[in-house]
């Protein structure tokens, strides 16, 4: 593992019942972890069933930068990344899927990014997709529309990958929601705390394997869209009595 001091960028990963495809998104995190001596990797088992379990706690032994991190029982999405986020020891941190719709890679793309900035403590840098089908789009745009207009700001593509920002930012954070919602969270504090939204270009594809844990069907959307919803109308009263 990396010395402390060493540490630049953390980059949390949360895996559930991903062993199909984590043999895959490896090659790309040792690709990614020998371009940059400087970016640990924290990979999360997020309370899996399968081939994740060994994957993960094995992983060191091919990547000295990747950290593994062991979620019992899975608790959510968020959940899993904020453990992740909490085992972090760069300067920068963030997060992706591992489902590798999105490149790992991306998040160096991120990181060089942030690096031009004079004062990158002060910017949350987010991936902006493109390539993905009408059907997403579609629902993408509505459901930034909607939290645009709660919030009074825009707030586009929400779940995009991958989500980068100063450390300061992060312990800032205060009870941050264990699912999907944390896009959401992280994103709207963002705003909400005056930070420079800057959002790249990220090539969004098929997943490699298995199905989407919550993307499946209509229903599976609409229950996503509700509790989304109830959790943004909660998040920005919660704004409300902060500024009275």
């Amino acid at each position: 593992m990396y010395a402390a001091c060493a540490v630049k960028y953390s980059l949390a990963v949360p895996c559930y019942n991903e062993g199909a495809g984590l043999p895959g998104l490896l090659r790309r995190l040792k690709a990614l972890s020998v371009e940059r001596e400087d970016v640990e990797i924290i990979l999360v088992d997020n309370g899996s069933s399968d081939a994740t379990v060994r994957l993960v706690q094995n992983a060191p032994d091919d990547n000295r930068a990747i950290v593994p991190v062991r979620v019992e029982r899975n608790q959510g999405y968020g959940y899993g990344v904020l453990q992740g986020l909490r085992a972090a020891r760069g300067e920068f941190l963030g997060w992706t899927h591992a489902d590798m719709q999105t490149d790992p890679a991306d998040a160096l793309r991120a990181l060089r990014i942030l690096e031009r900035e004079s004062t990158p403590e002060r910017v949350y840098l987010k991936g902006a997709r493109y390539a993905r089908p009408f059907a997403d789009r579609f629902f993408t745009v509505g459901m930034s529309a909607l939290e645009s207009l709660l919030f009074l700001c825009p707030l586009w593509d929400i779940n995009a990958q991958p989500n980068i920002f100063h450390r300061s930012f992060y312990e800032r954070w205060s009870n941050p929601p264990h699912d999907f919602s944390l896009d959401l969270y992280a994103y709207a504090t963002a705003a909400g705390f005056g930070l420079k939204i800057m959002r790249f270009p990220v090539l969004f594809s098929d997943r490699e394997h298995g199905l989407s844990h919550w993307n499946v069907n209509l229903r599976a959307r609409m229950k996503f869209i509700r509790r989304t919803l109830e959790f943004s109308v909660r998040l920005r009263r919660e704004w409300n009595a902060c500024k009275s």
